[in-house]
């Protein structure tokens, strides 16, 4: 197993690279001095830096570690240690902006300091004065950093700690994130390709119009947001939608997609509120009757923020879950094991998605089985309604099973769709949390347990959408950094004059000025909807259920509908994103990736089998031996070893695969093993092989 040393102490022990610990630095002379720097990207400036750091391997409570240097830049913290392994192995697949030793500052969820050995969380009040004398880095992708500041000077170890803690956790304005200052050309692996179509402009919605026979109406009279700076650019509603300045840019049914039997999803915030009850009715009437018109005059509705939690209950559940993934030493894992199903239920995160997924189901049985009009509402109409109609879509359009088809769904739902990534993401590191909450990742889970499910039907991976999840967090490029298309325009016109106050472009509370008037609104359109959505809860969960099983019974079809299986034990925790970094969970040489290893290795041989096969029985043998010979192998690896069931993302490992137990949980465990009871008698811990 690959680990680093102390620096280049003086030492009579051998050369190869070994661990060292707090103690052993004691015992040795200071290193030698030799500045290292981090390879800058282009508009990257470092702001301080210390030496010697040791970053601990989070192996156990032996606190093993390498010693290094930290650094702060505009764009990340990073660690670069002092010594190189001794064997430099090549990385096939690594990520283009940042290494295993970086975090991005946008990365960075929460910042703990142990002082007189008791941990704290680190707010703007206690980096003043004083800096601990270690320091544990929660990130955003669920990665945990321990650095020890103790070895260092004291003026570069408080330096190093207030510089992150300022850069990471205190308030900023938009301008200070590194996406305006990076002056790199992305490369062609970064940029999203010319075939996702981005909806920002008149012909791309008009050609989505065409591609699902679409019979509504492209609205242009808010390309300079003079209708709405809620609202995007351009966007398409209704054909008897009339004075759009009614509207005061709510309430406005917009069209997502248009299914072949011709009656197609819209999603709406709430009307504007007003005093008058006669003001609701007039919006709520000419809104349903606007979607009514578009086929059969028929139209279901459904307010999501009554049927599905809302963003803060969204936001308590995902922090309760993240929980269980952000282990610090191999202790604290084997302990959560115990009840780590249990507690990750309680969570209520799994439950989320389910529901989520279930009325995405409810909304497809309206297009597909009854062709009726669909209008899903809640009061901003950027949250959930983003949730639901993109899933819809991808369940029942093939298009956006496809690599660039679901970009393009990334696009107009969510970007152009004005989905608050700014606030909701809290890029700015904002203290009111009434605005943050984790709905584009609670999208992407679902999509992964259709992926997951029905991965043939996916021009695309798990790892893709484990990299998108990532890539929200990393302040390069603008697609997940502004509240809506108008905050986007206003910030990239002046972007060198940039200065925003912290209120700036901030969505608005969940509750509305008015809260009485908003409770009637939502009153009125639980009127509205048809018997089977104003039913008991139970109903819906049952007509879907006999939706489900009539489209389990057609013969199966990659290319048409696509249903999840939502009974308890099918929907799972996406493994690959949650448990990546956690070695105790690495299944050396499998996984996956390994069964797909192997099963191209024997696709291989089928393919040369089949080459000699064709030689000895055709008259052209002589001419074939003279062809040049094609084999598609999956990326060769040096062992089997180096897969493991986390790839691709699984780093440089410094700790132990042995299960270390305490004894005293073992025991409550009631196990009686007598290898274990021998190791007792030895140790405190019992060590599995």
């Amino acid at each position: 197993m690959l680990s680093l040393g102390s620096g280049g102490a003086k030492s009579t022990k051998p050369s190869f690279v070994s661990y060292v610990t707090p103690e052993e630095i004691k015992s040795e002379k200071d290193p030698p001095k030799q500045e290292k720097h981090p390879d800058l990207l282009p508009g990257e400036v470092e702001f301080c830096s210390a030496n010697p750091i040791l970053k601990y391997t989070q192996d156990d409570l032996s606190q093993r570690g390498v010693f290094g240097t930290l650094f702060c830049t505009n764009f990340r913290v990073t660690f670069i240690s002092d010594e190189k392994p001794q064997e430099k192995t090549d990385k096939t697949f690594k990520n283009k902006l940042y290494g295993e030793n970086d975090i991005p500052l946008m990365c960075v969820d929460h910042i703990y300091g142990v002082y007189d050995e008791k941990r704290k969380l680190i707010t703007g009040g206690l980096v003043k004065n004083k800096y601990p004398s270690k320091m544990i880095i929660h990130c955003k992708d669920l990665r945990v950093f321990q650095f020890s500041l103790t070895f260092s000077k004291e003026e570069d170890a408080k330096k190093i700690f207030q510089g992150i803690a300022h850069h990471c956790l205190e308030e900023k304005s938009l301008k200070c994130v590194f996406a305006f200052s990076y002056m790199g050309t992305p490369s062609p692996e970064m940029q999203w390709k010319q075939e996702t179509v981005m909806f920002d402009s008149p012909e791309d919605w008009t050609q989505e119009m065409k591609r699902t026979k679409a019979n509504c109406r492209l609205v242009t009279e808010n390309e300079n947001f003079e209708l709405s700076q809620r609202l995007p650019k351009y966007f398409v509603i209704p054909l008897t939608i009339g004075d759009l300045f009614s509207y005061q840019g709510k309430g406005l049914p917009i069209w997502c997609w248009s299914h072949y039997s011709g009656c197609a999803l819209f999603k709406a915030s709430f009307p504007p509120v007003t005093q008058e009850d006669g003001d609701f009715q007039k919006h709520l009437d000419t809104m349903i009757n606007a979607v009514a018109h578009n086929h059969l005059y028929s139209v279901k509705t459904e307010d999501l923020s009554e049927s599905l939690p809302n963003i803060q209950d969204i936001q308590q559940s995902y922090n309760k879950f993240k929980q269980f993934f952000l282990i610090e030493n191999s202790t604290d894992f084997w302990l959560s094991d115990v009840k780590w199903f249990s507690s990750l239920e309680s969570s209520g995160w799994l439950d989320i998605i389910r529901q989520c997924l279930q009325k995405a189901v409810e909304v497809v049985e309206c297009l597909e089985k009854d062709n009726t009009n669909v209008l899903i509402t809640e009061e901003e109409g950027t949250d959930l309604c983003c949730v639901i109609s993109s899933l819809a879509q991808i369940m029942l359009d093939p298009y956006y099973r496809t690599l660039m088809g679901f970009q393009s769904l990334v696009q107009k739902e969510w970007v152009a769709g004005c989905h608050a990534f700014l606030d909701r993401c809290n890029h700015l590191h904002q203290k009111d949390k009434e605005y943050h909450s984790p709905v584009f990742l609670l999208f992407l889970e679902c999509v992964w347990q259709l992926v997951h499910q029905h991965s043939p039907a996916f021009q695309f991976s798990e790892t893709y959408l484990t990299v998108l999840s990532d890539s929200v967090h990393v302040p390069v490029f603008s697609t997940f950094l502004f509240n809506s298309s108008h905050h986007r325009e206003s910030v990239m016109k002046h972007q060198r004059n940039l200065s925003l106050p912290s209120t700036a472009f901030k969505t608005p509370p969940k509750k509305g000025f008015f809260k009485d008037e908003t409770d009637s609104l939502k009153k009125m359109l639980r009127v509205k909807r048809l018997s089977r959505w104003r039913g008991s809860p139970d109903a819906p969960a049952a007509t879907t259920r006999e939706f489900f099983e009539s489209w389990q019974h057609r013969p199966l079809d990659y290319h048409g509908l696509l249903l999840p299986c939502l009974d308890g034990p099918a929907v799972h925790i996406w493994m690959q994103r949650y448990l990546r970094w956690i070695p105790e969970v690495y299944i050396l040489g499998g996984g996956s990736v390994a069964v797909m290893t192997k099963l191209m290795e024997l696709l291989s041989q089928v393919q040369d089998l089949k080459r000699v096969l064709e030689q000895r029985d055709s008259s052209q043998a002589a001419k074939l031996d003279h062809r040049p010979y094609f084999q598609h192998r999956l990326l060769s690896f040096d062992s089997s070893g180096r897969l493991s069931s986390s790839f691709p993302f699984a780093y440089t490992c410094y700790r132990s695969f042995k299960p270390i137990i305490p004894t005293g949980l073992m025991q409550s465990l009631m196990v009686t093993d007598s290898l274990a009871s021998q190791e007792d008698e030895a140790s405190s811990v019992v060590s599995f092989v």
